[in-house]
């Protein structure tokens, strides 16, 4: 069972690689499943994700408070707007447009219902 894990782990991190670059495939899911799996699987590589230049907090921040925080949030929601925007612009007939856009803007929306983490003061950091 535990190569099954590592390997769903491995798998849902290159998609969330790949979903840094393109519209439509969510990153934070997918890394968030990946630090799931290899908690199952593998402390070496949920500590190599937990610590991630990129990801860590976010999968912290996550497990912790169920949420993203604020600058997370504007990043995320930004690139959505950008790519989601663009790939209507120049891929989809009208119709597509109109379904791509409004997932996009669910997507925007969950993303900013999630709670912020509290934040730390420099003394408890």
């Amino acid at each position: 069972m535990r190569y099954l894990y590592l390997t769903i782990g491995f798998i849902f991190v290159g998609i969330g690689f790949i979903g840094m670059f393109i519209p439509g495939i969510p990153t934070t899911v997918n890394i968030l499943v990946a630090a799931w799996a290899f908690s199952k699987s593998s402390p070496r590589f949920e500590n190599w994700l937990l610590n991630h230049k990129v990801f860590g907090q976010l999968i912290r921040d996550w497990r912790t408070h169920r949420g993203m925080s604020r600058k997370a949030k504007i990043k995320a929601i930004s690139f959505i707007l950008i790519t989601f925007s663009t790939t209507a612009l120049f891929v989809f007939p009208l119709a597509g447009d109109i379904v791509f856009l409004t997932l996009g803007l669910i997507l925007c929306i969950y993303l900013y219902s999630r709670p912020e983490p509290p934040v730390l003061a420099e003394s408890q950091l």
